[in-house]
């Protein structure tokens, strides 16, 4: 299972990549596997708010439909309409290819919640 270094965690299996004052999210390796066969990636439109431990959407596999709940607030500025045709992407490519959204956080502290990868790893761990 891959958990790169450089990213942080929500206990909900979402990981979070800063890039500047954005913030790029999408699901862990660990949740796709989890998952099985995606099927369907359903996304919040830009310019929405999410609000953090929030559902912003979901993801339906062979196996169940799950939510995607939100690691951090903020102002949705971009969605990965790539997943809308190839839902397929988060089973080959949860960290590069099947981001989900990114958002301008609205509240800097709230990165004070996340993990790193070997907090997520306990948490994983423990199931």
């Amino acid at each position: 299972m891959s958990l790169p270094k450089d990213l942080l965690y929500s206990e909900e299996h979402e990981w979070v990549k800063k890039e500047g004052d954005k913030v790029r999210i999408g699901i862990t390796d660990f949740a796709q596997d989890e998952l099985g066969d995606i099927v369907f990636v359903e996304l919040p439109e830009v310019g929405e708010e999410i609000e953090a431990d929030e559902p912003f959407g979901s993801v339906e596999s062979v196996k169940t439909v799950s939510e995607l709940y939100a690691p951090l607030s903020g102002k949705i500025v971009e969605i990965n309409e790539e997943l809308e045709d190839s839902p397929e992407l988060v089973n080959e490519s949860p960290y590069e290819k099947a981001w989900m959204i990114v958002i301008e956080p609205s509240d800097e502290s709230e990165y004070d919640d996340l993990l790193d990868a070997d907090g997520y790893q306990a948490v994983i761990e423990e199931g």
